[in-house]
């Protein structure tokens, strides 16, 4: 067995909002230049166009754009295209599979779940995009935390994405309690990421399972950032042990 060591790591969580932005302009290149400007290693996206029988998607335009590799997990379609989440990473993405979220009714939602490799470790990331309704997310935290506590799947797992929860309510206290969670008020004095030019909730989480120390957060709000979709991205840099 070899000893343990640690890797630094530059994530980030964006729920891009179909890359249209407050102006009501839809940009793929203005997302792109958002995320070259914070310059993650990984980035889990929320509300991402894919391809339809007509074009290409923006999934694929964003990875192009940014030189970086991807996947995606949809959730449903939206006028004929995939619609759902994306992973993006410098790191080659070595596996990539998604588990159902939908609750009766309610919108379709998935768990994205993308094994990066890091030279010879791998990290665990979960890019999740929770329900609006209440008992909707209950549901979903718990479905989502016994996901992510599968032991057929080592450490350190990242769990990250739009979480829908206004306030510390019932998804929070069970993937609270069953998961470590990224204190925003210990690092950042504005921890409130949607709408973006003036937000007023706290959507976006990190969470993660292992040894993970944080090193800093980071809510990017330039002018770019603040009318290129609805939510303002969240940024992590971690210490992350194998």
């Amino acid at each position: 067995m070899t000893d343990s060591h640690w890797r630094t790591l530059r994530v980030a969580t964006y729920n891009i909002h179909r890359c249209r932005g407050l102006d009501g302009r839809t940009s793929p290149a203005r997302i792109a230049d958002v995320i070259r400007e914070i310059e993650p290693d990984v980035i889990a996206l929320q509300e991402v166009v894919g391809a339809s029988a007509h074009a290409a998607g923006h999934a694929e335009e964003l990875g192009a754009l940014l030189g970086m590799g991807w996947v995606m997990a949809p959730a449903r379609h939206l006028r004929g295209a995939l619609f759902g989440n994306v992973v993006l990473s410098r790191f080659p993405i070595v596996h990539h599979t998604q588990h159902d979220l939908s609750w009766k009714t309610c919108e379709p939602r998935c768990c994205q779940r993308v094994d990066i490799a890091m030279g010879s470790d791998t990290l665990h990331l979960y890019n999740v995009h929770l329900g609006t309704a209440l008992l909707e997310r209950r549901h979903q935290a718990g479905r989502l935390s016994a996901i992510v506590h599968d032991h057929r799947v080592g450490v350190p797992k990242i769990v990250l994405g739009d979480f829908n929860e206004w306030t510390k309510g019932l998804a929070t206290e069970v993937l609270s309690s069953k998961l470590q969670s990224i204190d925003l008020t210990q690092h950042l004095r504005r921890k409130k990421t949607y709408p973006g030019v003036f937000p007023l909730l706290h959507l976006d989480h990190i969470y993660y399972e292992g040894s993970v120390e944080v090193e800093g957060l980071e809510l990017p709000r330039t002018r770019r950032s603040l009318m290129a979709s609805d939510h303002l991205p969240l940024v992590a840099n971690l210490r992350v042990r194998f």
